[in-house]
């Protein structure tokens, strides 16, 4: 693994000589003679071996005092694979700062969500990543904020409430520390806009004001928050990605009303911190197309980071197939079509529920079931380009259905109102903090939780790399064709070769099947 590769001097300078994108994300290159850090694909001249720094994050390389280089703008680098890999307090820390934690909540509400102090949460990240959880939050604002500044034409006052900084001057100051350039620079670099987002941007309503929840300790209250805006991003991932079973499975298994296939883009609905957002996602060859549009542009850095999640676009897909190659039955699988990604969840709640309706049930008759409590319990939202209808419903309103209007078997009826019991009072929490060992734990103890129903909760909501599911129909039947042991117990135990990608190996047994959800929609 690369776990701390950053430290292997020899390897990273072999790194940025050879300019392999792989390693983008997993360190950054501080150059001492010009102030600079890179990703290690920069396309400029490599500098001299003796002149080159290595560090874990970009937030490190800020805090030693070196700026974005202008070429190869390492701040849009795909994720590090280590933090979705991994279910360590350091691993979770920097998944719930990606999803806007420290920007709502603070350093003590991170602290708080993983369980330890303050002091513990810092220390682990200064030791691993050279950065603490406020430097590494400032890093993610500064780039949001070079995001909107490039991307939309909002006044910068707007653009640096959307990215979570405290007032204007913080964030004039930090990204000409960071880029070496003003806001109004930035923007002035970008050719001028001549297409849809512009168009749309320039339509925009007045805004309205209204009252805005600031970070804990700060005291700066804009007077406003921007109007609803559409974005056109592109979502960068490391190479390949075989996209078909990633939008196939999430096409296939859509509930009507939150999620659809429309025009080439997977598009759903999406319940944020702020607002709400509707995204269109679509497979490119270099990166996947984002159209996402907001009720509040605060809530943009949790919508990329929850859609890359979902779209696993964070994975190290070389180091997965390289693993899973050594057996050779399934090398032939990986060589057919490599890069396949996990598909995955942006609610990991919602998807729990999704997962007891679809217990012993088709992928149609799950789909209707969850249409039904979308349409009775979900909150409307417009969309006038498409058919999404509403917001999936939070488990505090499914808590208050009444179990009698459930169209399903009273056992599955005391399996749902349990799970969504727990999920509304905490007692169950699924998020991107939650330690997974203990989740699973919890979720076995609720009645109707097999191990099938906790396996794919573990690789789709929880993010499990390794999650496997020996007692899943179709990969015993794809094992079988393929000459593997198809028993639960001796293919869990063949299985152990395919550590610690177990979940990525379940996506190619999968895919030997004819099943909808191994194909790219028309």
């Amino acid at each position: 693994m690369l776990n701390g590769m950053y430290t292997d001097r020899e390897r990273c300078v072999r790194a940025v000589r050879s300019k392999d994108a792989r390693f983008d994300g997993w360190f950054f290159t501080a150059v001492l003679t010009t102030g600079i850090y890179c990703r290690p694909s920069c396309p400029v001249v490599a500098p001299k071996p003796e002149n080159m720094v290595f560090h874990a994050s970009a937030a490190a390389c800020q805090q030693a005092g070196f700026r974005a280089c202008k070429r190869c703008r390492p701040d849009t680098s795909p994720g590090s694979p280590e933090w979705n890999r991994r279910a360590d307090l350091v691993a979770r820390a920097m998944r719930l700062i990606a999803d806007g934690v420290v920007d709502r909540e603070g350093v003590p509400g991170l602290a708080g969500r993983l369980g330890y102090s303050t002091r513990q949460v810092e220390r682990q990240l200064l030791a691993e990543l050279g950065a603490g959880p406020l430097a590494l939050a400032r890093a993610q604002r500064a780039q949001t904020a070079r995001l909107l500044v490039e991307s939309t034409e909002l006044s910068m006052a707007d653009v640096a409430f959307a990215a979570g900084f405290a007032s204007v001057r913080t964030f004039n100051d930090t990204v000409r520390e960071v880029f070496a350039l003003s806001p109004t620079e930035l923007r002035a670099r970008v050719p001028k806009r001549n297409d849809a987002t512009a168009a749309a941007l320039r339509a925009l309503p007045p805004r309205t004001p209204t009252p805005r929840t600031q970070p804990p300790g700060t005291t700066a209250t804009p007077a406003a928050t921007p109007a609803p805006a559409t974005l056109h991003l592109r979502l960068p991932f490391r190479a390949p990605l075989n996209p078909d079973n990633l939008f196939g499975h999430l096409a296939a298994t859509a509930v009507p009303g939150v999620e659809e296939w429309r025009d080439g883009a997977y598009r759903r609905t999406l319940r944020l911190p702020y607002g709400h957002g509707i995204v269109g996602l679509a497979p490119r060859p270099d990166h996947i197309a984002c159209r996402l549009t907001l009720s509040d542009l605060r809530d943009l850095t949790v919508a990329i980071s929850r859609c890359r999640r979902m779209l696993d676009l964070d994975a190290d897909p070389v180091a997965v197939d390289d693993q899973l190659r050594t057996d050779p039955l399934l090398a032939p699988l990986v060589d057919k079509a490599p890069g396949r990604r996990v598909p995955r969840t942006v609610d990991e709640a919602e998807f729990a529920v999704r997962a007891v309706l679809g217990q012993q049930v088709s992928t149609a008759a799950a789909r209707t079931h969850a249409a039904r409590l979308v349409a009775a319990h979900g909150d409307a939202v417009d969309d006038p380009e498409g058919g999404l209808t509403h917001l999936f419903p939070t488990p505090e309103a499914l808590a208050a259905v009444d179990p009698e209007s459930l169209a399903m078997p009273r056992t599955r009826r005391t399996t749902f109102t349990t799970l969504v019991e727990q999920l509304a009072d905490g007692r169950l929490r699924l998020g991107v903090e939650s330690d997974w060992t203990q989740a699973r734990a919890r979720l076995l103890a609720l009645p109707g939780f097999g191990p099938w129903t906790v396996d794919v909760i573990a690789m789709r909501a929880l993010g499990d790399p390794d999650a496997f599911l020996p007692t899943d129909l179709g990969v015993r039947r794809a094992a079988r064709e393929l000459g593997l042991p198809s028993t639960p117990a001796a293919l869990t135990a063949r299985a152990a070769a395919w550590r610690p990608w177990r979940a990525y190996a379940v996506q190619y047994l999968w895919a030997t099947d004819s099943h909808p959800i191994n194909f790219l929609p028309a």
